[in-house]
């Protein structure tokens, strides 16, 4: 009977654990896209946002999920030959699964077209009287079901293929490279919308503009999942005094402290510089300590999104 290995059961448990997180941030992906915002006409940026702006263009004869799956076929497949196995099977699962449940949660499915979410009375509600609020939960879904899919290293394809090409080849940012392609995305469909003379209830440039803000709103819940929310500080103390300091810092706040070797290039002499970090809630009394101890200390704060090690929560 072969024993497994520590190690590769907490491997497997990685892999089951991601591809379980990919699951559930496609599915508030598909739900934030297929509810909120097919039927607003407000369109994100990549393939998603391409495949809504076609599926106005076609009359809505081939459904968003279908054109998804459709247009990221091609992409995942050049991305593998650029790329090699970067964009592997967790990008093939992350924009499956995307255009699956977008499709499902709009009754696109035979089986399931009793569901319709869309056709709700509580969305169709929002769509007339809170236009605005039902935008801010397409874009906090589409965040949150991204921000999950990247912290488990999957991906939905589209624009971060093209991204990830472009930087290969041409140097090119990844981050410029999105930004270019959802510009054109947005610019597209309002052209769409304009030209074609699909009904709205609104002017295009008004939900050219709601797209944008969706793009903002949705990019920073991205940030938040992937880095956390600032919720620690970092603190440099120079001062003439840190022992005195280092030691306010162990008996006040219970925190460590660390001195660092360094050299003052205005005075040209070797000082110890320390390093700590606390709390938010800290912060206030950590700056009090300094001044009762040195007011002419020098002292930066900044924000710390992650800490791993006793006394901070870890962070999953």
């Amino acid at each position: 009977m072969t024993t497994v290995s520590p190690s590769t059961r907490k491997k497997l448990y990685r892999t089951i654990r991601d591809y379980a997180g990919i699951v559930f941030g496609s599915a508030f992906l598909g739900f934030g896209i297929g509810v909120f915002l097919v039927d607003a006409k407000v369109v994100p940026g990549g393939v998603s946002g391409l495949s809504i702006a076609i599926h106005y263009l076609l009359g809505g004869r081939v459904s968003v999920g279908t054109l998804m799956w459709l247009f990221n076929l091609p992409l995942f497949i050049w991305g593998i030959r650029e790329l090699g196995k970067r964009f592997g099977l967790r990008t093939f699962v992350g924009f499956t699964l995307t255009s699956f449940w977008l499709d499902l949660f709009r009754g696109e499915f035979f089986l399931f077209k009793g569901l319709a979410i869309p056709k709700s009375e509580t969305v169709l509600d929002l769509m007339q009287r809170d236009f605005f609020f039902m935008i801010l939960c397409g874009a906090v879904l589409v965040g949150i079901g991204l921000g999950i899919i990247f912290k488990c290293k999957g991906s939905t394809g589209g624009s971060d293929i093209v991204a990830a090409i472009f930087s290969k080849r041409w140097s090119m940012k990844p981050g410029q490279v999105i930004m270019v392609v959802d510009f054109f995305v947005i610019s597209l469909a309002a052209v769409i919308l304009i030209t074609q003379k699909i009904a709205v209830e609104r002017p295009a440039m008004v939900l050219t503009l709601f797209a944008f803000f969706l793009l903002f709103v949705s990019s920073y819940i991205i940030d938040v999942i992937l880095d956390g929310f600032n919720y620690a500080r970092a603190a440099i103390i120079i001062s003439d005094r840190n022992d005195e300091i280092s030691e306010a810092v162990r008996d006040e706040l219970s925190r460590g402290a660390t001195a660092i070797k360094g050299r003052g290039i205005y005075r040209n002499i070797d000082r110890e510089i320390l390093l700590t970090v606390v709390t938010r809630k800290e912060i206030s009394y950590l700056k009090e300590l300094v001044n009762d101890v040195d007011p002419k200390a020098f002292v930066i704060i900044h924000d710390v999104h992650e800490v791993l090690g006793e006394g901070f929560r870890r962070r999953v």
